[in-house]
């Protein structure tokens, strides 16, 4: 029998805690989920929203593409909650450092990532994590970077200009009612970088809540374009119900 999915759904995976060293010698939460039978395809680095705004590895996004995107994209999923951040899978290491240090944490998902051989690896930066995506991507073991609702408030324009002259793929995904950077703006600042695309979602918002299903229809076509979109908003098979509560603490 045919399963809608929802926002509760978990579909067949592989899924393992994880934790990220830093050079810094702190300890990240984090988890890797993969396909249930094969190998991945591609590779998906979560960089979460701010977290003194209550962004985390859980934010419904990254959340929803770890239940989801290894089933139905053969995708690997790495989430993390960088330092001093907590979630239902525990706190990590330090303290929030306002996007500086952070940037060691995006370089242990990366080493992480490369030490277990996940393939094709995607930066995919939601609004804070955007701005990490842009200062800190631009690792040789980077496919690319897409970007969620790209405030541009961390990053500056060195970090544009790099990836214009680092010429590998940039994509910005940007609500059309976003807070803080709306489509055309995007479009504004991001022309410094040749091979940027941005895409405007109508109606959407920041949080991207009720739009999920769009938004990981567009990652996937971005990072995994021979999997065919929209992702089936269906399931012939054994999933799970799973309830969340959003963890503050």
């Amino acid at each position: 029998m045919s399963t809608p999915i929802r926002s509760s759904t978990v579909l067949p995976g592989r899924r393992t805690a994880i934790t990220l060293r830093t050079a810094d010698g702190l300890s990240l939460v984090g988890e890797l989920a993969l396909p249930a039978d094969r190998p991945p395809r591609a590779t998906l680095l979560c960089l979460h929203p701010l977290p003194t705004h209550g962004g985390m590895m859980d934010s419904q996004l990254y959340r929803k593409a770890a239940w989801r995107l290894p089933a139905l994209a053969d995708l690997a999923v790495l989430r993390f909650n960088t330092r001093g951040t907590a979630s239902a899978a525990g706190r990590s290491e330090g303290e929030f450092d306002h996007g500086r240090r952070e940037g060691l944490d995006v370089a242990a998902a990366v080493a992480w990532a490369l030490r277990h051989e996940l393939p094709d690896i995607w930066a995919l930066g939601w609004s804070f994590g955007a701005d990490l995506a842009l200062m800190y991507g631009l690792d040789p073991a980077v496919r690319g970077a897409v970007l969620l609702s790209p405030p541009l408030r961390f990053s500056g324009p060195e970090h544009l200009q790099a990836w214009a002259s680092w010429g590998r793929p940039l994509h910005a995904l940007v609500p059309e009612l976003d807070d803080y950077l709306r489509p055309a703006e995007a479009r504004e600042r991001l022309a410094v970088v040749p091979q940027a695309e941005v895409t405007a979602y109508p109606g959407a918002r920041h949080l991207w809540v009720g739009r999920a299903d769009e938004v990981l229809d567009g990652v996937v076509s971005i990072v995994a374009p021979t999997v065919p979109t929209p992702l089936p908003r269906s399931w012939d098979g054994p999933c799970e119900s799973v309830h969340f509560a959003v963890h503050r603490g």
